[in-house]
Protein backbone atom coordinates (compact mmCIF):
# COMPACT_ATOMS: atom_id res chain seq x y z
CA UNK A 1 0.00 0.00 0.00
CA UNK A 2 1.54 3.55 -1.15
CA UNK A 3 1.02 7.31 -0.05
CA UNK A 4 -1.28 7.38 -3.08
CA UNK A 5 -3.33 4.68 -2.38
CA UNK A 6 -4.35 5.40 1.08
CA UNK A 7 -5.05 9.36 0.50
CA UNK A 8 -7.46 8.39 -2.77
CA UNK A 9 -8.83 5.33 -0.61
CA UNK A 10 -8.70 7.80 2.55
CA UNK A 11 -11.22 10.75 0.61
CA UNK A 12 -13.16 9.22 -1.63
CA UNK A 13 -15.98 9.89 -0.35
CA UNK A 14 -14.76 13.50 0.41
CA UNK A 15 -14.09 14.30 -3.03
CA UNK A 16 -17.49 12.96 -4.51
CA UNK A 17 -20.61 13.73 -4.29
CA UNK A 18 -23.25 12.30 -2.16
CA UNK A 19 -26.13 10.06 -3.69
CA UNK A 20 -29.68 11.69 -4.26
CA UNK A 21 -32.41 10.23 -2.07
CA UNK A 22 -33.56 7.20 -3.52
CA UNK A 23 -35.63 7.41 -6.37
CA UNK A 24 -34.51 4.85 -9.18
CA UNK A 25 -36.15 1.56 -9.48
CA UNK A 26 -35.34 -1.89 -9.59
CA UNK A 27 -37.32 -1.78 -13.03
CA UNK A 28 -35.60 0.89 -14.03
CA UNK A 29 -32.06 -0.38 -13.19
CA UNK A 30 -32.90 -3.77 -15.39
CA UNK A 31 -34.10 -1.38 -18.38
CA UNK A 32 -30.72 0.17 -18.83
CA UNK A 33 -28.68 -3.12 -18.06
CA UNK A 34 -31.07 -4.76 -20.58
CA UNK A 35 -30.52 -2.08 -22.84
CA UNK A 36 -26.72 -1.51 -22.51
CA UNK A 37 -26.40 -5.71 -22.76
CA UNK A 38 -28.29 -5.47 -26.17
CA UNK A 39 -26.14 -2.91 -27.76
CA UNK A 40 -23.30 -4.15 -26.31
CA UNK A 41 -24.13 -7.80 -28.35
CA UNK A 42 -25.15 -5.97 -31.26
CA UNK A 43 -21.63 -4.84 -31.60
CA UNK A 44 -20.03 -7.96 -30.59
CA UNK A 45 -22.19 -9.49 -33.97
CA UNK A 46 -21.68 -6.73 -36.22
CA UNK A 47 -18.10 -7.87 -37.41
CA UNK A 48 -16.63 -4.34 -37.66
CA UNK A 49 -13.04 -3.42 -37.59
CA UNK A 50 -11.27 -3.28 -33.96
CA UNK A 51 -11.25 0.75 -34.18
CA UNK A 52 -15.32 0.79 -35.56
CA UNK A 53 -15.92 -1.39 -32.57
CA UNK A 54 -13.58 0.53 -30.08
CA UNK A 55 -15.47 3.95 -31.20
CA UNK A 56 -19.25 2.03 -30.93
CA UNK A 57 -17.49 1.03 -27.32
CA UNK A 58 -16.86 4.79 -26.60
CA UNK A 59 -20.33 5.58 -27.93
CA UNK A 60 -22.32 3.22 -25.70
CA UNK A 61 -19.75 4.10 -22.62
CA UNK A 62 -20.90 7.72 -23.17
CA UNK A 63 -25.20 7.03 -23.22
CA UNK A 64 -25.30 4.35 -20.20
CA UNK A 65 -22.53 5.17 -18.20
CA UNK A 66 -22.34 8.16 -15.42
CA UNK A 67 -19.14 9.59 -17.09
CA UNK A 68 -18.96 12.63 -15.10
CA UNK A 69 -18.69 10.54 -12.06
CA UNK A 70 -16.53 7.74 -12.87
CA UNK A 71 -14.03 10.49 -14.28
CA UNK A 72 -14.33 12.16 -10.83
CA UNK A 73 -13.37 9.52 -9.23
CA UNK A 74 -10.80 7.97 -11.19
CA UNK A 75 -8.90 11.68 -11.03
CA UNK A 76 -9.67 10.88 -7.29
CA UNK A 77 -7.73 14.04 -4.63
CA UNK A 78 -5.85 14.95 -8.27
CA UNK A 79 -8.48 16.30 -9.66
CA UNK A 80 -8.75 18.57 -6.51
CA UNK A 81 -5.84 20.95 -7.97
CA UNK A 82 -6.57 20.72 -11.98
CA UNK A 83 -7.89 23.53 -13.77
CA UNK A 84 -11.37 23.93 -15.16
CA UNK A 85 -9.87 22.87 -18.73
CA UNK A 86 -7.56 20.00 -17.23
CA UNK A 87 -10.58 18.41 -16.04
CA UNK A 88 -12.65 19.11 -19.59
CA UNK A 89 -9.55 17.50 -20.99
CA UNK A 90 -9.35 14.73 -18.89
CA UNK A 91 -12.46 13.68 -18.60
CA UNK A 92 -12.43 13.60 -22.78
CA UNK A 93 -9.64 11.92 -23.05
CA UNK A 94 -10.62 9.58 -19.86
CA UNK A 95 -13.55 8.58 -22.27
CA UNK A 96 -11.88 7.57 -25.23
CA UNK A 97 -9.73 5.60 -23.19
CA UNK A 98 -12.18 3.54 -21.59
CA UNK A 99 -14.01 3.06 -24.97
CA UNK A 100 -10.99 1.57 -26.02
CA UNK A 101 -9.95 -0.79 -22.83
CA UNK A 102 -13.18 -2.43 -21.97
CA UNK A 103 -13.93 -2.51 -25.86
CA UNK A 104 -11.21 -4.51 -26.24
CA UNK A 105 -12.25 -6.77 -23.26
CA UNK A 106 -15.99 -7.24 -24.31
CA UNK A 107 -14.23 -8.02 -27.98
CA UNK A 108 -13.22 -10.73 -26.31
CA UNK A 109 -17.13 -11.76 -26.30
CA UNK A 110 -17.42 -12.21 -30.22
CA UNK A 111 -19.55 -15.43 -30.75
CA UNK A 112 -20.60 -14.78 -27.15
CA UNK A 113 -23.06 -13.11 -25.05
CA UNK A 114 -24.51 -11.02 -21.97
CA UNK A 115 -27.58 -12.03 -20.17
CA UNK A 116 -28.72 -10.33 -17.36
CA UNK A 117 -29.59 -12.43 -14.42
CA UNK A 118 -30.50 -10.76 -11.25
CA UNK A 119 -31.28 -7.35 -9.76
CA UNK A 120 -31.34 -6.18 -6.02
CA UNK A 121 -31.12 -3.14 -3.91
CA UNK A 122 -28.23 -2.05 -2.71
CA UNK A 123 -28.25 1.68 -0.11
CA UNK A 124 -29.19 4.24 -2.67
CA UNK A 125 -29.05 2.03 -5.97
CA UNK A 126 -29.35 -1.24 -7.69
CA UNK A 127 -26.86 -4.04 -8.53
CA UNK A 128 -27.65 -5.58 -11.61
CA UNK A 129 -25.64 -8.72 -12.30
CA UNK A 130 -24.97 -10.75 -15.47
CA UNK A 131 -23.53 -13.84 -16.54
CA UNK A 132 -21.37 -13.50 -19.47
CA UNK A 133 -20.99 -16.65 -22.10
CA UNK A 134 -18.22 -16.86 -24.33
CA UNK A 135 -16.78 -20.11 -26.42
CA UNK A 136 -15.44 -22.28 -25.06
CA UNK A 137 -15.01 -20.77 -21.79
CA UNK A 138 -16.68 -20.88 -18.73
CA UNK A 139 -19.52 -18.56 -17.82
CA UNK A 140 -18.40 -15.62 -15.79
CA UNK A 141 -20.24 -12.68 -13.73
CA UNK A 142 -20.09 -9.20 -15.15
CA UNK A 143 -22.15 -6.69 -12.48
CA UNK A 144 -23.17 -3.45 -13.26
CA UNK A 145 -23.71 -0.59 -10.64
CA UNK A 146 -26.88 1.72 -11.62
CA UNK A 147 -28.02 4.99 -9.81
CA UNK A 148 -29.91 8.14 -10.91
CA UNK A 149 -27.46 10.22 -9.27
CA UNK A 150 -27.15 12.04 -12.53
CA UNK A 151 -30.91 12.75 -13.12
CA UNK A 152 -30.94 9.64 -14.96
CA UNK A 153 -30.43 5.90 -14.56
CA UNK A 154 -26.60 5.48 -15.55
CA UNK A 155 -24.46 2.67 -14.46
CA UNK A 156 -21.64 4.20 -12.02
CA UNK A 157 -19.46 1.23 -11.39
CA UNK A 158 -18.48 -2.32 -13.28
CA UNK A 159 -17.28 -5.53 -12.08
CA UNK A 160 -15.59 -7.75 -14.82
CA UNK A 161 -14.97 -11.23 -12.79
CA UNK A 162 -14.83 -9.34 -9.51
CA UNK A 163 -12.51 -6.62 -10.64
CA UNK A 164 -14.13 -3.45 -10.00
CA UNK A 165 -13.91 -0.64 -12.44
CA UNK A 166 -13.55 2.25 -10.40
CA UNK A 167 -10.36 1.55 -8.43
CA UNK A 168 -9.06 -0.15 -10.78
CA UNK A 169 -8.91 3.13 -13.03
CA UNK A 170 -8.24 5.23 -10.11
CA UNK A 171 -5.42 3.22 -9.28
CA UNK A 172 -4.40 3.43 -13.26
CA UNK A 173 -4.74 7.42 -13.35
CA UNK A 174 -2.77 7.49 -10.44
CA UNK A 175 -0.24 5.71 -11.59
CA UNK A 176 0.08 7.88 -15.02
CA UNK A 177 0.42 10.92 -13.06
CA UNK A 178 2.67 9.43 -10.60
CA UNK A 179 4.86 8.37 -14.26
CA UNK A 180 4.23 12.22 -15.13
CA UNK A 181 6.14 13.61 -11.90
CA UNK A 182 2.49 14.79 -10.68
CA UNK A 183 1.73 16.51 -14.53
CA UNK A 184 -1.97 16.40 -15.11
CA UNK A 185 -1.54 18.02 -18.68
CA UNK A 186 1.26 14.53 -19.11
CA UNK A 187 -0.74 12.34 -17.43
CA UNK A 188 -3.59 13.41 -19.64
CA UNK A 189 -1.59 12.84 -23.10
CA UNK A 190 -0.52 9.27 -22.22
CA UNK A 191 -4.12 8.23 -21.34
CA UNK A 192 -5.11 9.60 -24.85
CA UNK A 193 -2.74 6.85 -26.06
CA UNK A 194 -3.43 3.97 -23.67
CA UNK A 195 -6.02 1.64 -23.46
Amino acid sequence: MNRRFFISGLSAALVLPALPAFAITEAGAKKLVDSLVNDINKVIAAGKSESAMFRDFERIFKRYSDTSYIAAYAMGVDGRRATASQKRAFSSAFQSYIGRKYGSRFREFIGGRLEVRSVKKVKNWYEVSTTAYLRNEAPFDVTFQVSDRAGKDLFFNMYIEGVNLLLTERSEIGALIDRNGGSIDGMIADLKKAG
